[in-house]
């Protein structure tokens, strides 16, 4: 049982990045999935969820820049990041609120 995240990397400002979490020996239809990250020196803080039926909702700051989406046939949510802002670099977790991926960084900087 397990979530592999993926996609992180560095990137310029106003640039994009598409993560992705694939999920494995879960019940992956049937759960939200989430989308959190962490900055150096403070809380992880949520950034989008899409439930199983496929609604969504953002954190104010990634609203109309961050798009999240599900893929049931693959087991795999993604995180689509456009527009990126030095203020987005932090290490990107999916969460299914059981167990969490193992996080990958994602630095915007030039």
């Amino acid at each position: 049982v397990q979530l592999q995240a993926s996609g992180g990397g560095l990137v310029q400002p106003g640039g994009s990045l598409r993560l992705s979490c694939a999920a494995s020996g879960t019940d992956f239809n049937r759960n939200a999935m989430l989308w959190y990250r962490q900055a150096t020196g403070k809380q992880r803080e949520l950034v989008a969820i899409i439930t199983s039926s496929g609604r969504t909702n953002y954190a104010d700051s990634v609203k109309g820049r961050f798009t999240i989406s599900r893929d049931n046939a693959k087991d795999t949510v993604y995180l689509q990041m456009n527009s990126l802002k030095p203020e987005d670099t932090a290490v990107y977790y999916c969460y299914d609120r059981t167990i969490w991926g193992q996080g990958t960084q994602v630095t915007v900087s030039s």
